[in-house]
């Protein structure tokens, strides 16, 4: 089940929030849980197994380490328990196919037959409550955050459907306040169903009408440097809309239960370097491979080449944490590459020289760049495709030929105001002026008709 579709708008989404109102105070978390495991299981009830093994193991090493604690022990052994179980499972999931098939394109050469191997269906979501449970687990060895005592709650916690299958990554101690005891008010529900809006209109009339110029030029052999970099622009913000409409409605519908989500994305197309649009693009997960990773490692305390080698790692896992792919690995590295570049020179951009619109503007190319990488569908088309942008290539097709209609245009017009004229959602939420409520309403309801007549259209940090 997704946001952006009719059964959900018009049918879980009002039933589980007229029964949500209707449940007495105590029993609200265990709603919550168990609507988000009919959320979860929509498509593959089988996976729901999956997350209830990743909320009992953790659920019992927080105990553990509690318990170990008082016995003077330090409770490392649950913390490796946890960790062996979630990444053993995200690995086996989400890589072990990718495994294969990199084993037997090497072993080519030597061996006559390839080793077979199952196809393995990817959960939904998996990378994401992983790393909430796992982040779990090291909070309470680490001492920020308490063992919970209340199972119902970290089933709450684990399933919340609001976030559950594309984040952002929300870390126990950031709400474990709010799961004992939360507010539920006109003024929090009022925003939320804003967020909501707002997330779905980016979602359905931006990021879904300009992913068809996206898929069109990434699917022609030889597109034009024109075409090539309408594509890749048209992906750039497919992207951003995809998946900041996603946390726009996540935040929406936790503020509807009373959670106070935090901030996923802040304007980074604007950013003035790539050290600062890390701070601003995805920050539950930069945040997350900063504390949980590259901390760790070492971070900048052990001297300058082991921070670059601790950029370098953390980078190369962010990118395959996103897919099990090569090109997300290229692009981890070619974004570890940027980070290192701007820390030899004191984490400022080769452009500091600058003024503030070029200095954007700069960091902007080197993002779309990456983003060649992200799409790709393997290194080689990767390569291909930026040469096409820099005018390498013989065109084999010629400008025009990606069938950019007017509602094209309209939608990356609204796309290039919205990045770099408008407020965030968090920002137009916190006091909604009447004139954004009278537009969130009115593209609100031309997203709804657009759900209607569309192709079913996935959000993309789905398959991550």
């Amino acid at each position: 089940m997704v946001f952006a579709s009719s059964i959900f708008l018009f049918w879980f989404l009002p039933i589980f929030m007229g029964v949500y109102a209707l449940t007495p105070r105590r029993w609200k978390g265990l709603t919550i849980a168990l609507g988000s495991y009919v959320f979860y299981g929509w498509w593959r009830p089988d996976f729901v197994i999956l997350m209830l093994i990743s909320t009992l193991v953790d659920f019992s090493a927080g105990h553990g380490i509690g318990q170990d604690r008082r016995r003077g022990l330090d409770g490392r052994r649950w913390v490796w328990l946890s960790a062996v179980v979630n990444l053993g499972l995200l690995g086996y999931f989400k890589y072990a196919n990718f495994g294969v098939d990199t084993l037997n394109a090497m072993m080519a050469p030597f061996i006559a037959h390839p080793l077979r191997w199952p196809a393995i269906v990817l959960p939904v979501g998996i990378s994401f409550y992983t790393f909430q449970t796992l982040s779990y687990t090291v909070d309470v060895y680490r001492g920020t955050a308490k063992p919970v005592n209340s199972f119902t709650n970290f089933m709450c916690y684990v399933a919340m459907f609001p976030q559950l299958v594309a984040g952002p990554i929300v870390r126990y101690h950031t709400i474990a306040g709010q799961l004992e005891n939360r507010s539920h008010t006109w003024g929090k529900i009022s925003r939320g169903i804003l967020a909501f809006q707002t997330g779905l209109a980016k979602k359905v009339l931006i990021a879904d009408i300009l992913a068809q110029v996206a898929d069109r030029a990434f699917a022609a052999g030889a597109p034009s440097a024109a075409d090539a970099w309408v594509g890749i622009l048209a992906y750039t913000f497919q992207i951003y809309f995809d998946f900041s409409g996603y946390s726009d409605m996540a935040i929406g519908l936790g503020l509807m239960m009373g959670f106070r989500f935090p901030i996923n994305f802040n304007q980074p197309y604007r950013s003035i370097s790539i050290t600062d649009f890390w701070r601003r693009w995805h920050i539950s997960l930069s945040t997350f491979l900063r504390d949980y990773l590259y901390i760790p490692l070492g971070g900048n305390r052990k001297g300058k080449l082991r921070t670059y080698v601790n950029l370098a790692i953390t980078m190369l896992l962010g990118g395959l944490w996103h897919g099990a792919a090569w090109t997300f690995v290229a692009w981890g590295a070619y974004q570890g590459f940027w980070l290192i570049i701007e820390r030899l020179g004191g984490k400022k951009s080769l452009w500091e020289w600058a003024p503030g619109g070029l200095k954007i503007a700069l960091t902007f190319v080197v993002v779309v760049f990456g983003w060649v990488l992200f799409r790709a569908p393997d290194l080689s088309s990767a390569l291909s495709y930026a040469a096409a942008m820099l005018g390498a290539v013989p065109s084999g097709v010629h400008s025009g030929a990606l069938g950019v209609k007017s509602i094209h245009v309209l939608a990356g017009a609204a796309a290039v105001l919205v990045l770099w004229c408008a407020r965030t959602t968090q920002e137009l939420i916190e006091i909604p002026s009447p004139s954004y409520a009278f537009v969130t309403q009115f593209l609100f309801f031309l997203a709804i008709a657009q759900v209607h007549f569309m192709d079913y259209v996935p959000f993309l940090y789905f398959r991550f």
